[in-house]
């Protein structure tokens, strides 16, 4: 006799299928199966995190180097995502950042801010940003299906299900709900990017269309750095430009908790002007070695004009983020975007806000809603 949870698991009237495993994608599967859901989640990168992912990377000499490649920290503000990063905090997954941050301007070529605690307290993942989506998207009740790109997501309107089928033509099962927390499932631009349309065709939710028909974003790159030595003449460990065209931000990636400090790691991030001229020269297919070369060495040369003393590193890599930052917020009030005749969810950060706290916010409600959903069978 099978036990209950094996006869949900097997169950598409009790099955939801989450696909992306970004914070918010994570959040909404934790939540999901925190409250007797049964979650399949599905992402085509090799691990969770998204935006929240920690970059594995390789010297010429085999040393292994880690980098927060995407977002550096994040902050929060409502009381009920507080208890969250608390309980996170509580299981060794969250810590609080404290350092030095401070404003350099590039017309003065000096420091103009410099504070040791801003309005909000800094957290970050330990021992990598994406240690939190790993945790959740590792408990009970979710079943994490990596290396799984969906191609095709279609209604079943007799069954009222949905279904999921991959790139490869795999069937990939049915489910009482659907959440897309990667706005490619849904974004006309993955045409551009892979010559597919998006897997959820938008005639399928025509009272979503509109909002989702141009989910406009801000291009960024990332460099990552690894000096031999501290870079003791900068004051700061997170810096943010003003009056630069190439530079937004840059961050000492080793100074966070539980990271290593075999070397100093620095992450450098351009402007969206700057990405997108890049962009615009090359497209929006995966970037060259040549290119990324190219916008690590002027993005490291503009970090050196600082005049902070910067020495050469002994590894620099960029990496494209083609759609790192929401420009627009489409579900504010909502929170996520709802079909409840068809229980879908559409949630991320370009629902509320672009950054970590409104990615989350976002994940909560998409589960809300396909938790009262679901549970009313």
């Amino acid at each position: 006799m099978q036990n209950p949870l094996t006869q949900t698991m097997n169950n598409p009237f009790f099955k939801v299928a989450v696909v992306g495993s970004g914070i918010s994608g994570a959040v909404c599967a934790s939540t999901l199966a925190r409250n007797g859901v049964y979650v399949t989640l599905f992402d085509s990168a090799r691990g969770p995190g998204g935006r929240m992912s920690q970059r594995r990377e390789k010297t010429e000499d085999g040393k292994e180097l880690h980098f927060d490649h995407g977002a550096p920290f994040f902050s929060v503000s409502k009381s009920e995502l507080l208890c969250l990063v608390q309980e996170w905090q509580s299981r060794g997954l969250v810590a609080e950042w404290k350092e030095k941050f401070g404003s350099f301007d590039f017309r003065t070529l000096k420091f103009d801010n410099i504070y040791q605690e801003g309005s909000r307290k800094r957290y970050v993942g330990v021992p990598g940003m994406n240690s939190i989506c790993k945790a959740l998207c590792n408990e009970s009740g979710v079943e994490s299906k990596f290396g799984v790109s969906v191609g095709r997501v279609e209604w079943l309107d007799d069954a009222k299900l949905w279904s999921l089928i991959g790139v490869d033509g795999q069937n990939l099962g049915q489910f009482k709900g659907l959440v897309a927390s990667d706005k490619n499932i849904v974004s006309p631009r993955i045409a551009e990017v892979t010559g597919r349309l998006p897997p959820l065709d938008l005639k399928l939710v025509p009272e979503l269309s509109a909002k989702l028909h141009n989910l406009a974003a801000r291009p960024c790159f990332a460099v990552m750095l690894a000096f031999a030595e501290p870079l003791s003449s900068i004051p700061v460990k997170g810096i943010s430009f003003k009056n630069s065209k190439l530079l937004s931000w840059a961050y000492c990636d080793s100074s966070k908790p539980s990271r290593s400090t075999a070397s100093e790691r620095w992450v450098l991030h351009s402007t969206a002007e700057y990405a997108a001229d890049i962009i615009a020269q090359t497209g929006l297919k995966k970037p060259s070695e040549i290119t990324l070369n190219k916008v690590a060495e002027q993005l490291f040369q503009e970090f050196q004009s600082t005049g902070l003393n910067i020495s050469q590193p002994f590894y620099k890599r960029a990496h494209r983020w083609g759609s790192a930052f929401p420009a627009v917020s489409i579900a504010e009030d909502e929170k996520c975007l709802w079909d409840k005749s068809k229980r879908l969810a559409i949630c991320g950060d370009f629902c509320v806000s672009p950054n970590v706290e409104g990615a989350i916010q976002s994940g909560l409600a998409a589960a809300l809603r396909l938790k009262d959903s679901v549970s009313c069978l």
